[in-house]
């Protein structure tokens, strides 16, 4: 949550507490009451509720916007704040003008002509709005660079004006999609090889069937400073699976504090049924002291075990409930499905109108078929202001035999 305020979150079951929280049972109550819940849907763009930046709101206070035809008024107002209120507002305006709003369009591109903070706003404009929605504000931008403190860092909208920048030129690298697996980890293996370069050959496994010879490079992998590991690196270990196992156990005894992190992970991540009272007893611990950053991880690795996790079940629905983290939500609800699926449909069916993309995702792949599901995909599926991931899957699950769901 913004520092700028102090305030506690509202009670979890309120309409006021579900829109702080992002949580999708928030929106279908605040259509029910339009007119009692604008000020709440309001004082969700004017404040930062999210726990951290990781947590998704804008499209979701953007859509409620939208739905319950609220004026963007207020919100173009908000521009007129500081920095980070200026751009909470902006990320919603852009959204609107996606969905049709000029007012939100308009707003935008007046601020740009006077407001403090238009570069930033420009920015922002050019990489979510059609060129041609922005494209006429070249003159604007020459009139009014030459008093900032400093040159932009990004190319986009600056070079298409003739403004100069102070990011390096682009220097494209040659694709690595060409090389086999072999190649690509024979890449990895080579100390003369730039940090790029790996990281560029991680990004492209990542992409691939896992692949085991990589378990032998990992100690090498780290950045040149020894501090952490290179980017993609965690995710292309997790994705072995069980195969890094024996290699973790020496991982996690080693000097070097990231490997050793890294090893202590995976023993985690694949431990056996002896680790399952330690890790209920975290979740409890967690919960009890209401830690909202963690928790996720550790319900995913109760997951692995099933009905035999039963005990989990309480807590994993208080975090689901309560968490201000939203982020973190849609590790507690397939921690569920794994566990404790039983009574979970009216959860995938509210997850449709949830404020993080993943959630709405789990939520077209489980929700039961029925009318008013069905409906609901169809409008995710049809949203301007909705993300190509979401659109794509609704249109499979619409395109299923009778739009059954696709767990």
């Amino acid at each position: 949550m913004s520092d700028e305020y102090e305030t506690s979150y509202a009670f979890p079951h309120s309409v006021e507490g579900l829109l702080q929280r992002g949580r999708g049972l928030g929106a279908v109550r605040a259509l029910q009451d339009p007119q009692g819940s604008a000020v709440f849907v309001y004082d969700g763009i004017h404040r930062d509720w999210r726990w951290d930046q990781s947590d998704e709101r804008s499209l979701y206070l953007a859509r409620l916007v939208h739905d319950l035809d609220l004026s963007p008024t207020p919100v173009v107002d908000q521009l007129e704040g500081s920095e980070e209120a200026c751009l909470r507002a902006c990320e919603v305006l852009e959204l609107l003008a996606l969905a049709g709003s000029g007012e939100a369009r308009e707003g935008l591109r007046a601020y740009v002509c006077k407001g403090e903070h238009w570069g930033r706003v420009l920015e922002s404009m050019s990489a979510g709005w059609p060129p041609k929605w922005w494209e006429d504000l070249g003159d604007v931008a020459r009139a009014r660079i030459g008093a900032e403190a400093e040159l932009p860092w990004f190319s986009e909208p600056w070079t298409r004006f003739g403004i100069e920048v102070q990011s390096r030129p682009f220097v494209p690298r040659s694709s690595l999609a060409g090389l086999s697996t072999a190649e690509l980890l024979a890449l990895l293996a080579d100390t003369r090889t730039g940090e790029a370069t790996k990281v560029d050959a991680l990004r492209v496994l990542n992409g691939r069937e896992a692949a085991e010879g990589l378990i032998p490079l990992v100690p090498l992998l780290g950045t040149p400073d020894g501090r952490r590991p290179l980017p993609l690196l965690g995710r292309a270990v997790e994705r072995l699976g069980g195969l890094a196992v024996p290699a973790a156990h020496g991982w996690a005894q080693d000097a070097c504090r990231w490997l050793a992190r890294l090893g202590a992970d995976v023993l985690a991540d694949h431990a056996g049924p002896e680790a399952l009272p330690g890790l209920m007893d975290e979740l409890a611990e967690q919960w009890a002291a209401r830690a909202w950053c963690g928790p996720d991880r550790t319900a995913r690795r109760l997951a692995r075990f099933g009905p035999g996790a039963a005990g989990a079940v309480p807590y994993l629905r208080r975090f689901w409930l309560h968490t201000p983290h939203s982020c973190e939500r849609t590790a507690y609800l397939e921690a569920l499905a794994a566990i404790d699926p039983a009574g979970l449909d009216h959860v995938y069916a509210e997850s449709l109108w949830d404020c993080e993309e993943k959630t709405r995702l789990l939520g077209i792949a489980s929700a039961p078929t029925s009318p008013e599901t069905l409906r609901r995909i169809a409008v995710l599926r049809d949203d301007p202001m909705e993300t190509a991931e979401v659109k794509a899957a609704a249109r499979a699950r619409l395109a299923a035999p009778t739009g059954q769901h696709l767990s």
